[in-house]
């Protein structure tokens, strides 16, 4: 038993002994830096892009730009609410654009912008912030004319176009203040014409507007739409998003009625309106083709008519067609052609209410004359 123990003893000496000797530890290395390997520098840059590489949409895009965008100012507005629970006053802030139109420093802009506001500050391209007050609002157009007290030199009033004759896929420039990022650009196309747009909680529609894809964002409404000229021929006022951003469908109120509309607004403070009663026209080579009247309204009245619903019915369902070619197609307002919307409303809209207009429509074929007596616009 003990030579047992022993040589196991034995066995584990010798055994150590040898891992002792087996075991080489590594060698440390010593890093050297080569001294002839020269530091890292940035590559050359090229030459700065210049007209001549520019593509003519680019230069487009920069000459609108640099031409119209001292024009754009940004507005923030100051408003106070009760809060009936707590019986106290709560502020509330918001910020749109405008548009500078005369150097009198009266600025355009949506009547939703200011609607509310006790305080109304404009910002020009320059960064002066300047207080205005109100002159005059027609929230059935959307619009608003503030006036700010400046040297006329600080002012760039915009260039006025027209939107007569605006064509789908046309070309346009907004500028604005998305976010409160002041006269951005953006750049899209006319999607369609003679849209109609609800009024912001006041019921009733607006008629003739222009539908851009061009990014319209929070803080743009109240920017001009401009065309590849640098002509304002609209004002942005809305989008159609569920999220609030822009999802690629905008809308403009177009020149002709803000052309039609401030005069009125500088001069009285507000717009006296006549009505004809037409809710919807559709224009064709001929006239205007009668697509929906108002119920009860003048021209409903007067024995003007529009498409014709026929109901149709089959088994249990009930099919409905409309009938366009029973719609009266007005070719003329007291003896003046209409090819337009526009058209009509600016002889409607330069009567007063209570005042009479003959139109002349083509019904079955036949030419006809309907006295209208025209209402007061709600």
């Amino acid at each position: 038993m003990k030579k047992l123990i022993l040589l196991c003893v034995v066995s584990a000496v010798l055994g150590a002994t040898s891992a002792i000797i087996l075991y080489d530890p590594p060698q440390t290395e010593t890093l050297t830096v080569a001294q002839d390997v020269p530091a890292w520098s940035p590559p050359d840059q090229g030459p700065a892009l210049d007209d001549s590489q520019m593509t003519p949409d680019e230069r487009v895009n920069i000459a609108v730009y640099e031409a119209t965008n001292r024009s754009a100012v940004n507005i923030a507005t100051r408003s106070v609410q009760t809060d009936r629970f707590f019986m106290r006053e709560l502020t509330s802030q918001g910020e749109g654009s405008g548009i500078v139109i005369d150097r009198q420093g009266h600025i355009l802009t949506n009547f939703h912008v200011i609607d509310g506001a006790r305080e109304v500050q404009v910002t020009l391209h320059d960064g002066m912030t300047f207080p205005a007050s109100l002159v005059g609002t027609d929230p059935a157009t959307d619009v608003a004319v503030l006036k700010i007290e400046v040297p006329e030199e600080s002012l760039h009033p915009v260039t006025f176009g027209s939107s007569t004759g605006l064509k789908v896929g046309q070309r346009v420039f907004a500028i604005g203040n998305p976010f409160g990022l002041e006269r951005t650009l953006s750049t899209g196309i006319i999607s369609s014409l003679n849209r109609s747009l609800p009024r912001r909680n006041r019921g009733g529609t607006i008629k003739s507007i222009i539908q851009i894809d061009a990014a319209i964002n929070p803080g743009s409404s109240g920017g001009p739409l401009l065309d590849s000229q640098g002509r304002m021929i609209g004002m942005n006022t809305a989008i159609a998003s569920k999220t609030g951003d822009s999802a690629g469908v905008g809308f403009a109120v177009p020149i002709n009625t803000i052309a039609r509309v401030v005069p009125q607004l500088i001069q009285d403070g507000r717009v006296l309106r006549a009505d004809i009663g037409i809710a919807r026209v559709h224009e064709i080579k001929q006239g205007l083709l009668v697509y929906a009247l108002v119920p009860g309204g003048a021209a409903a009245e007067a024995g003007l008519q529009g498409p014709k619903i026929i109901r149709r019915r089959q088994g249990p369902f009930v099919y409905r067609t409309i009938d366009i070619s029973a719609a009266d197609l007005i070719v003329a307002v007291d003896g003046k052609p209409v090819r337009t919307a526009d058209d009509l409303l600016t002889i409607v809209e330069s009567k007063q209410p209570g005042d009479e207009v003959e139109v002349t429509v083509i019904r079955n074929g036949k030419k006809r004359r309907v006295t209208v007596l025209l209402e007061a616009e709600e």
